[in-house]
């Protein structure tokens, strides 16, 4: 398992448009994405789950990665929360 935390810079955090575009992002790895806030929890392939957890400007999430291409999906997710939260 590899991780990472990310401090949400995107104005409306985790909600809508840049929620949608996670799910695709983290759909086309190989491994499972999980993004995570104080206790909760998320899958990064469910939209409603991720847009639950009310991660707004401001606050850190830690990215989880399990599975086969752990080292390229963590790098895949590194830039896409640079670029799109």
């Amino acid at each position: 398992m590899k991780e990472f935390t990310y401090t949400i810079t995107h104005p409306h955090g985790i909600h809508g448009r840049p929620a949608a575009a996670l799910v695709t992002a983290a759909k086309d790895l190989d491994s499972a994405v999980t993004v995570c806030k104080g206790d909760r929890q998320a899958d990064a392939c469910r939209m409603m789950a991720l847009m639950t957890l009310g991660a707004a400007q401001g606050d850190t999430v830690t990215v989880r990665l399990e599975g086969g291409d752990e080292e390229g999906a963590l790098r895949a997710m590194e830039e896409f929360f640079a670029q799109n939260l």
